[in-house]
């Protein structure tokens, strides 16, 4: 008989040769192979606004890429190989064949979960490392932690039913339908509260509004001091605080007064219809001088309309966006101006003769 064909253990040693040989090779290649695996997976984020360097991401996965590969390949080879009937017995009336192959099923799931955590923590750390590089907003950075924690958790609950399913050879159905109903339940019990959370990430994603940015939101003014997963707090302009949910932050309409590009400000004035036109054509004039102020970067002066009651002139200017207070120290400056060209030239507006009249003047 051939050296080859003998049996051992009921496998011949051509075939734990062939097995050998194979782990071998996979020891010796594990590192080309997983980093080509690498370099793939690298092509599909480069192109990505993050900063990934090629170095930093072949740190991250190479190394649980080998220890998988390894765990993979050796037990698919060994499962080719004949359990030894030498080994064949029962506990708890469970075969040893059935446990060793639960062991190694379960062994490579682990292995698996692990690889993807460790990729989850890769691209949390890559997200804060870029918004602490071009945002200054704690709030994003702990929104990255939560969903760092809550997809690491999926991960290990899908690992868990992986392990259940594959390792244990028991019928996931009746779990899965369980963990439904319980979810449905948990669902329904804490709905308000779930639909917060799920704004809470819209807020995140879509970036309508940061903290420190003015915003008007269901007539409430103010500046966003804080983004949290149910609620968002609001410093209003007198200097309460509002706690709006999330919900509501993006279901309504929203104003970032920080993102306008100017600021507007108007003037509607009602001038007595004892003016003269030459009187009006002064005053408008006089108000375009007015508004040649350094901060102001266009104004439109119209006499827009000739009522029942009185004539009526439109001013609106706009400046950039300089602080409020500023804002409103310039609109006070402009008011009195305006104020004082009138009385210069006499200019009544409507409206102030306030006189009752019963009967025939005379």
């Amino acid at each position: 008989m051939n050296f080859l064909q003998r049996e051992f253990l009921s496998n011949t040693i051509e075939s734990y040769i062939i097995c050998a040989i194979t782990i071998f090779i996979i020891l010796i290649f594990k590192r080309l192979f997983s980093k080509y695996i690498a370099s793939i997976l690298f092509r599909l984020i480069k192109n990505t606004s993050w900063k990934v360097t090629r170095e930093s991401f072949f740190d991250l996965l190479v190394q649980p890429l080998e220890i998988f590969l390894v765990l993979l390949v050796s037990f698919v080879t060994l499962d080719k190989l004949n359990f030894p009937e030498a080994f064949h017995f029962t506990i708890h009336k469970t075969s040893a064949e059935e446990i060793v192959d639960s062991i190694g099923s379960c062994i490579i799931i682990i292995a698996f979960i692990g690889m993807l955590l460790r990729f989850i923590d890769f691209i949390a750390t890559t997200m804060q490392d870029n918004q602490a590089q071009f945002s200054h907003h704690v709030a994003e950075t702990k929104m990255v932690s939560f969903f760092k924690d809550f997809f690491k958790a999926i991960i290990i609950l899908i690992g868990i039913i992986l392990v259940i399913r594959f390792a244990f050879h028991k019928d996931v159905t009746k779990l899965l339908a369980g963990l439904s109903i319980v979810g449905a339940a948990i669902a329904l019990a804490a709905k308000e509260s779930l639909e917060n959370l799920i704004a809470s990430f819209i807020i995140f994603f879509d970036k309508p509004f940061h903290i420190g940015d003015s915003v008007k939101v269901l007539n409430i003014s103010g500046s966003v001091e804080k983004i949290g997963l149910r609620s968002t707090r609001i410093r209003t302009d007198q200097k309460t605080f509002v706690t709006v949910p999330n919900k509501q932050m993006v279901d309504s309409v929203l104003d970032n007064l920080t993102l306008r590009s100017l600021r507007r400000a108007d003037i509607r004035l009602e001038i007595s219809l004892s003016t003269s036109a030459d009187t009006m054509q002064k005053i408008g004039d006089g108000i375009k001088k007015i508004l040649t102020h350094p901060i102001v970067t266009n104004s439109n002066v119209t006499f827009s309309d000739i009522t029942q009651n009185a004539y009526i002139l439109t001013v609106e200017y706009y400046t950039g966006v300089i602080p409020m207070e500023d804002f409103n120290q310039l609109k006070q400056t402009i008011n009195l101006q305006v104020l004082r060209l009138l009385e210069g030239n006499k200019v009544e507006l409507a409206g102030k003769d306030t006189r009752i009249i019963i009967g025939k003047e005379g």
